[in-house]
């Protein structure tokens, strides 16, 4: 049974009684002040580096920074919220005052979902947590089950994607105040739509980390990731940090479930990973409701999503499936650089291996790396894998943003958004995707100085080289319009071609939810029908029967594979040939021919 409060190790927390408490680990430091309201407390410390205080009489929503001993003031790294931006004070909050309005929401079956990836400030207009709710209904009435934020937790500036989060307890000021995304995930659950975060265990941000003048052990400064100094999971203080900040979101917000960031950046040398410490945690602090738990990581592992023998899953629910993206993309576009050289031969081949067995690489060298990748993966059910035609990664991290739509044209796109809706994978969706937006998704930040001139800096290099991206015409991450122009266009779901693209995706997912979603109990024997340039055709044998899928994105025609029942969906009228960018789905029932 999940508890209705959350007694964390670090940060300010109201006790019992109604006083407050405020514990930091500061070991880098021989004091520390609390300023609260004001008003200086020169904090106790309890050895090993902790410095507490308890305070009675405080008021939710009160500003407190520490001052350390050289006059410099940092906000809480534990921060539940700030007043205004990353540098600035924290506030005390308290979470219990929240009025749900739909306490008893026990969540739905893995198996029915469908993501719906968003990010909050370009989601909307306004981009705040309140302006999103106005959209759920939308959602919900396409038959969205779930929506995944991306990360929200406090970041450097107003504008960026979350993934250079500092405070991790903090929901990013810019887009609102915590109960206004209490309120949002409230409102999700009335509607009966899943609400999962993005969250970043792997590193923080370049601005406003205060942790390495705090407490320089909470990092291991001779082990480096893309991002800096690692994190020191082996280190008690900072492993609570990290542990807890998952249990904070998934109990005081009550979200349905959590994506784990690049865990393959996350290395730790105790002899328990924290990634399953966390996820043992979470099943069982947490066991009233259902939660989700996916990861990505480029490995291609499976050693953190065993299931049980009645399928359940006991640690990580399902993992984010690149290659299913790369081959997909391979085929659509023809683009083979960078790490689409490893799908650049044969993709039909690695397509049809994805949807019978998970992964692409399952051992073998990979051509881009020079390493083997992967491990076998034919064992897992296909709802271990979390498939997408596009997200906010390999559409942002383009240097124009340009979304498939854009890249491969309107019946390609279609044919492979069927594919990924109707095949037993679980679909995930990029906002705008429903109605075929063509707005790009553009890697923005807000920094300043030496910082801003650095991100854009690197931003050009990157794509120094690759054709048609040129290092100055790709877009300053920090100018105040790119991160506009990577909001959605609302105003196309009222338009003729949105209107159609809609019914496509409401059609789709009322197949999907009526006749797929059934079978997913069971894990299927996957088999693959046909290979040809351009073609994939695969059938799963499930034991209430046999799902076939056949696609054809090349140039020519096609001839139909034979697919066994009666036919789901078709892109195009069903004839003795596939013609180009077409897709065709069928079903045979155990009890018919």
């Amino acid at each position: 049974m999940e508890s209705n409060t959350f007694n964390k190790s670090w940060g300010a927390e109201y006790a019992p009684d109604g006083s407050v408490r405020f514990r930091l680990w500061a070991s880098g430091q021989r004091s520390v002040t609390l300023r609260l309201a004001g008003v200086d407390h020169v904090m106790e410390t309890s050895g090993n580096g902790w410095f507490t205080w308890q305070e009675s009489h405080v008021t939710p929503g009160t500003p407190y920074q520490y001052l350390l001993a050289d006059g410099t003031l940092v906000p809480d790294p534990a921060s539940r919220a700030q007043q205004s931006d990353v540098n600035g004070p924290s506030l005390v909050i308290n979470p219990n005052h929240y009025p749900w309005q739909h306490p008893d929401w026990t969540g739905r079956r893995w198996e029915e979902s469908v993501f719906y990836e968003l990010h909050i400030g370009t989601f909307t207009p306004q981009g705040t947590f309140q302006a999103a709710i106005e959209k759920l209904p939308h959602l919900a009435e396409l038959g969205i089950t779930m929506i995944e934020l991306l990360p929200v937790a406090q970041f450097g500036g107003n504008r960026g994607w979350g993934y250079d989060g500092v405070l991790l307890y903090a929901p990013h000021s810019a887009y609102g105040t915590p109960d206004e995304l209490r309120a949002l995930v409230d409102a999700a659950h009335g509607l009966g739509i899943l609400v999962v975060l993005d969250i970043v265990l792997n590193h923080f941000g370049p601005e406003g980390n205060y942790l390495p003048l705090l407490s320089p052990d909470f990092f291991h400064q001779q082990r480096m990731t893309p991002w800096g100094a690692a994190i020191a999971y082996d280190v008690a203080p900072a492993r609570h940090y990290i542990v807890e900040a998952p249990l904070y979101w998934l109990k005081e917000f009550r979200f349905d479930g959590l994506r784990f960031d690049a865990i393959d950046q996350i290395k730790d040398p105790s002899g328990q990973h924290v990634l399953l410490e966390i996820a043992e945690r979470i099943r069982q602090e947490i066991s009233d409701r259902q939660i989700h738990l996916t990861t990505e990581d480029s490995r291609n592992v499976i050693f953190l999503h065993p299931r049980d023998p009645d399928g359940s899953a006991p640690l990580f629910t399902g993992e984010w499936n690149d290659d299913f993206h790369n081959a997909i993309h391979v085929l659509a576009t023809g683009e083979t650089h960078a790490y689409y050289t490893d799908f650049a031969d044969q993709p039909e081949k690695l397509l049809a291996r994805i949807l019978t067995q998970g992964f692409a690489y399952q051992g073998e060298v990979s051509p881009h790396s020079g390493k083997p990748r992967g491990v076998d993966s034919s064992g897992q059910p296909p709802v271990a894998f979390v498939d997408f035609i596009q997200n906010h990664d390999q559409v942002g991290n383009r240097a124009q943003g340009d979304r498939l739509l854009t890249l491969a044209g309107k019946a390609r796109t279609q044919a492979l958004f069927a594919t990924l809706l109707l095949a037993p994978h679980i679909p995930l969706l990029f906002m705008g995707e429903e109605y075929g937006e063509t707005h790009p998704f553009l890697f923005f930040t807000d920094f300043h100085g030496d910082l801003a001139k650095a991100v854009r800096e690197g931003r050009a290099r990157e794509f120094t080289g690759h054709a048609g991206h040129e290092a100055d015409s790709v877009p300053d991450p920090n100018a105040r319009n790119t991160f506009v122009k990577s909001k959605l266009d609302w105003s196309k779901t009222s338009g003729s071609e949105g209107q159609a693209w809609l019914a496509l995706t409401r059609q789709l997912l009322a197949l999907r939810q009526q006749h797929i979603v059934p079978l997913l109990n069971h894990t299927p024997k996957g088999r693959v029908i046909t290979i040809a340039p351009g073609l994939v055709a695969v059938s799963w044998h499930f034991p209430a029967g046999t799902l076939s899928l056949a696609l054809n994105i090349g140039e020519q025609a096609q001839p139909l594979p034979a697919l066994p029942g009666t036919t789901l969906f078709s892109s195009t009228p069903v004839t003795a040939s596939l013609p180009p960018n077409s897709v065709i789905v069928r079903l045979a029932l155990e009890d018919q021919p």
